[in-house]
């Protein structure tokens, strides 16, 4: 893991509540707010000078900015909504580049995981525990925001376990 444990220890006790509140409202309400999405580039912007070296930071800028073009043209082919492309944007710089591959596998896995017990618990008791959610009654749409805060957290907690 190129991410090392230190830079995920500076970010993971800010990302993570954001990455839940994500989660929380993506479940609740079909839709990844605007103060989140602000929110999780604040941490960087803020915590990223102290925890990277320049160079680093400058690039992993980059990758914020190539990310949300990517998103907007997908979200412009109607692939993913424009939440779900702005919280990708938000993410990228705390993403190693040489850690994408082991990024995209702990997507696919954690969206797997996260649609299988999403439509579960949609047809079980759980239900009766949040009863308003629009996520319940959306036919085929998912809230991705289970999935990209989960992947975030999962990677940044996973840096911390065994970064380099």
């Amino acid at each position: 893991m190129a991410l090392s444990a230190s830079v995920a220890l500076w970010f993971l006790p800010f990302v993570l509540p954001i990455c839940f509140y994500v989660a929380f409202t993506d479940l609740r309400e079909m839709r990844i707010t605007n103060q989140a999405v602000l929110a999780l580039a604040g941490v960087f912007l803020i915590v990223g000078l102290i925890a990277l070296p320049l160079p680093v930071y400058g690039a992993r800028l980059v990758q914020m900015v190539a990310v949300l073009l990517i998103g907007i043209v997908l979200n412009g082919a109607g692939a993913i909504g424009a939440g779900d492309a702005k919280f990708a944007a938000a993410a990228a710089p705390f993403i190693a580049p040489s850690d994408l591959r082991l990024l995209l596998a702990i997507f696919a896995a954690n969206l797997l995981a996260a649609f299988v017990t999403h439509r579960l618990a949609k047809y079980t008791a759980l239900r009766r525990i949040a009863p308003g959610w629009k996520s319940w009654d959306m036919g085929w749409k998912f809230p991705m925001g289970l999935s990209l805060g989960g992947t975030l957290a999962i990677y940044l907690g996973l840096g911390v376990a065994y970064g380099s």
